[in-house]
């Protein structure tokens, strides 16, 4: 009898432990093989979230079918205490094991929201946006001009500037002025510290770019990195600057540059225009080019909001490019990487003159005879748009 007992208890232990040992091995096919999930969605980890609670709300969103098995997977893979606070985007079909890998890894947020402060070359716009897990595309939820009198930061900024997983970006657009961006930046609540009373960096200086940043980021650690990142450019394109130029130092690569930077927002015209001025210079020509002019009546500060006057057009301003010869006595504006590019390597064209040619473009010419037959189109183009 006892016999017949151990040899039925032996023979349930054994078939329960094959039954516990397929449990684990399903267990660990069902962490690592595709997941349910349809289509890709967002995944926020609050600070002090826990597993369980990850677990149900991507149980909740339809990624994955057992919590449980979540729960015991990221424990048996030690990670189960890694949890990282952030917005994750879980793509289409992913894995438990590729789950747990993600939330737990660390890094910066992959979706969720994202404010981008813009610092255009008349205006700072901020954007919070929001990245759309179906499309991997961001959809603006509100833009404002902060700072702007009368007008109040809107909520939805509000509500986004206090959570911890926000993203903060500083877009500098080509051929804003060193003035533009530092009075931008003063406006931005999301930095720290403060650019009050600090030397002003030098014109030019401050490279156009996207910079990610967190928040409370220092304000002039930021004005660092865009000068380190100018300087790095000077550098490099400097030491790989063509033969012959009509200039002979960075600097006057970096002036050069902030004027081709101000004259065409073409990416195709930008050696041509160097071009211009180039042939001009070599044969002692005046770069005759108004947003010179506009900078020495400006000094940068500010949009002059109107036409040039002829007292500005002869007035003994360095910047006066109608009266001085050669280039003015510095940069006007921060250039980008082409037009510093297009500065030590121009096209190699005939070209002395341009003007608009109402396509957003500019119509070159060899000779005066043909410029000033452009200039006749350009007028005829302006009055036009005029009596529209």
């Amino acid at each position: 009898m006892w016999r017949s007992i151990a040899s039925n208890a032996l023979t349930l232990l054994i078939v329960v432990l094959i039954a516990f040992a397929g449990v684990i091995a399903w267990g660990k096919r069902e962490y690592t093989a595709a997941g349910p999930l349809e289509q890709a969605v967002c995944l926020r980890v609050p600070s002090g979230s826990t597993m369980r609670r990850v677990s149900d709300d991507l149980a909740s969103k339809g990624a994955i079918s057992y919590p449980s098995i979540f729960r015991i997977g990221a424990d048996y893979s030690d990670k189960a205490q890694q949890l990282k606070a952030g917005s994750f985007l879980v793509p289409e079909g992913a894995s438990m094991a590729q789950i747990t890998d993600l939330i737990t890894r660390g890094g910066a947020s992959t979706c969720g929201t994202e404010v981008v402060y813009r610092i255009g070359v008349n205006r700072a716009q901020m954007q919070v946006r929001q990245l759309d897990p179906a499309t991997s595309a961001y959809v603006e939820t509100v833009e404002f001009q902060p700072g702007e009198e009368g007008v109040a930061t809107p909520e939805a900024y509000t509500k986004v500037r206090g959570e911890a997983d926000t993203r903060y970006r500083v877009l500098v657009a080509e051929g804003t002025t060193v003035w533009r961006v530092v009075e931008s930046l003063k406006q931005a609540d999301f930095l720290s510290g403060s650019v009050e009373g600090e030397e002003m960096p030098k014109e030019g200086m401050l490279a156009p770019d996207s910079y990610e940043v967190r928040a409370d980021s220092d304000v002039d650690e930021l004005i660092a990195r865009m000068q380190e990142s100018q300087q790095m450019r000077i550098d490099t394109i400097w030491a790989q600057r063509t033969e012959g130029l009509p200039f002979e130092t960075p600097e006057d690569m970096l002036t050069l540059a902030s004027i081709i930077e101000k004259e065409t927002g073409v990416a195709e015209e930008r050696r041509q225009v160097a071009s211009v001025f180039e042939n001009r210079l070599k044969r002692g020509m005046r770069l005759q080019t108004d947003p010179t002019v506009i900078y020495g009546v400006t000094n940068g500060v500010g949009v002059l909001g109107r036409g040039l006057r002829q007292s500005e057009l002869q007035s003994d301003s360095p910047y006066n490019t109608y009266v001085v010869e050669g280039l003015p006595p510095g940069p006007i504006a921060n250039p980008g990487f082409a037009s510093l590019e297009a500065a030590v390597n121009p096209d190699a064209t005939p070209y002395l003159f341009f003007v608009a040619d109402g396509t957003g473009g500019h119509a070159f010419a060899e000779t005066l005879a043909e410029h000033n037959a452009n200039v006749v189109k350009w007028r005829e183009i302006e009055a036009q748009r005029a009596s529209q």
